[in-house]
């Protein structure tokens, strides 16, 4: 995938490009094999819960979200009981305003579409939601767990700022929109469960931003197919790779530089989240338990070496339910 980074688009762990180079081994000992460090999570899980029964703009909320965010469904699932429904609107408010970009042909169009949701969240504020099953719920959970405004702005602000379709300049660029969109996601999360905590709030900013750097590299060949590119330049650039390539699904070692500096930013990011376990209220852990499926993703491209079009990576992963199920056991993240 921000309380803005707490404030900051500046690359948290001071690396930026540079320093993801410098950590990196020789190209001789890591082009079999590139190990990005951290600890082995087991394949193994157990049995996934089961949501409860729904109907009406709640039930329209769990199937749009099991539709179109499975990983956010069953993270949702694994949350208490008294806080799914209000997590199951939020998804699907964050689902609603990312399919705008694909499903509209004009960027006019999707103008219109985010200007709906911003009049829209001016109304929820005012006690006076739309008829229209998101809007309903989404007003329902703020109601009830008196959600930042704010955070819920920046998701629609940034989604719109997106709509130019241009790729990102450089991954500070990429880490930012992840900042604003996933991060903002997490943090109203925290508030769902009642949680404010400093320590959350850093881990949410960190893994916000792996989460949408690994949606932006899990996006790729979907993006590639449309002749689309929006992985960093700078990184690009500095492996002298061209958007052509990707396009031409070109495997050549400098376009699997570019994605293991990228992939490496992720994981970085990840580590970061993790090092604030101990400090983390236990109530606020099942809001993270998206980096399951992260560090699965990282994972299964290490093992391809970083070839971003590999078959492999397109593949559900049948497991990550019984996985969220023993992380959520384990109170890990």
């Amino acid at each position: 995938m921000a309380a803005s980074m707490l404030g900051s688009a500046v690359d948290p762990l001071g690396l930026g490009v540079s320093g993801l180079l410098r950590r990196r081994p020789p190209w001789a000992l890591c082009a079999r094999v590139r190990r990005m460090p951290g600890p082995t999570v087991s394949g193994r899980s157990v049995a996934a819960a089961s949501g409860p029964s729904l109907s009406g703009t709640d039930h329209y909320c769990l199937e749009l979200l099991r539709k179109r965010d499975y990983e956010g469904y069953l993270c949702s699932l694994l949350l208490p009981a008294e806080s799914r429904s209000s997590a199951f609107a939020l998804r699907a408010f964050n689902v609603e305003l990312a399919q705008v970009k694909d499903s509209v042909s004009e960027k006019t169009i999707g103008l219109m579409r985010m200007q709906f949701w911003k009049k829209t969240m001016e109304d929820i504020y005012c006690d006076n939601p739309p008829h229209q099953p998101v809007a309903i719920e989404l007003w329902k959970a703020v109601k009830r767990h008196n959600l930042t405004k704010r955070w819920l702005m920046k998701i629609i602000d940034e989604r719109e700022k997106n709509l130019d379709d241009k790729p990102y300049r450089n991954i500070q660029e990429l880490e930012n929109y992840a900042e604003n969109t996933q991060s903002s996601l997490l943090y109203l999360t925290l508030e769902i469960l009642g949680i404010k905590d400093l320590h959350a709030d850093h881990a949410a900013s960190h893994i916000g931003k792996a989460q949408g750097i690994v949606t932006c590299l899990r996006a790729t060949p979907y993006h590639g197919s449309r002749r689309k590119v929006f992985l960093p330049m700078d990184i690009c650039m500095l492996h002298g790779v061209s958007q052509e390539d990707f396009l031409r699904r070109n495997q050549d070692k400098n376009v699997r530089n570019v994605i293991y500096d990228i992939a490496s930013q992720a994981h970085l990011h990840l580590q970061h989240a993790r090092s604030f376990h101990k400090s983390v209220p236990v109530k606020a852990l099942p809001a993270f338990l998206q980096t399951v499926s992260l560090e699965d993703y990282l994972k299964k491209i290490q093992r391809v070496d970083f070839d971003i079009f590999h078959p492999s990576l397109q593949q559900k992963n049948t497991l990550l339910p019984l996985s969220l199920y023993i992380q959520s056991w384990r109170k890990r993240y």
